[in-house]
């Protein structure tokens, strides 16, 4: 299977909507919301253009990777990074690596665009292989209560969150 990957353009935008929701549709951990949330986003002022990205393969956008700015506060400084969510694939095209390659090459453009780290919530047995690991490992909590092993965070670059540790605080269009 030929795959292209490359940013999201307006006119996906519908495609996409669909294609999270019926990826999240059977996902029992969800609000099954997610694809409303990726259109607030594209409206704030978290929202990267190059950072919102689709796969496709014969012409069928099949994947889609979203990474915005986020915060991390503590009581004396605010540190800038991004929140990984959604990523999202045709539940037909679920388990062929799609999902993987938009995560690196997310990564790979984040990074090319200055950001020093991710951090998610997600499945504590998948997102490690990409090089998660465990927030409070840096001291960086989110605000919700969710199990500890389900926060990550990645460093783009070596010592991307050296001395950073605090709250994270997603855009307010996350909470809406």
């Amino acid at each position: 299977m030929k795959l292209t990957i490359r940013k999201e353009n307006p006119e996906d935008f519908k495609t996409v909507f669909n294609l999270i929701e019926k990826a999240f549709e059977n996902e029992q951990m969800s609000d099954h919301k997610e694809q409303f949330l990726v259109e607030r986003l594209r409206k704030s002022n978290a929202f990267v253009p190059e950072l919102s990205i689709v796969a496709e393969t014969e012409n069928k956008i099949v994947g889609h990777i979203l990474l915005t700015k986020l915060k991390i506060k503590n009581e004396s400084n605010e540190f800038d990074s991004l929140a990984l969510a959604p990523v999202s694939v045709l539940p037909e095209f679920q388990g062929k690596g799609i999902g993987g390659k938009l995560i690196v090459e997310a990564h790979k453009k984040a990074k090319e665009l200055g950001h020093k780290s991710i951090i998610l919530l997600g499945h504590e047995n998948y997102y490690p292989r990409f090089g998660y690991e465990q927030a409070d490992r840096y001291g960086i909590e989110l605000p919700f209560e969710v199990p500890k092993e389900n926060c990550m965070v990645i460093e783009l670059i070596e010592n991307g969150l050296k001395g950073v540790n605090g709250m994270v605080e997603y855009p307010k269009e996350f909470n809406e």
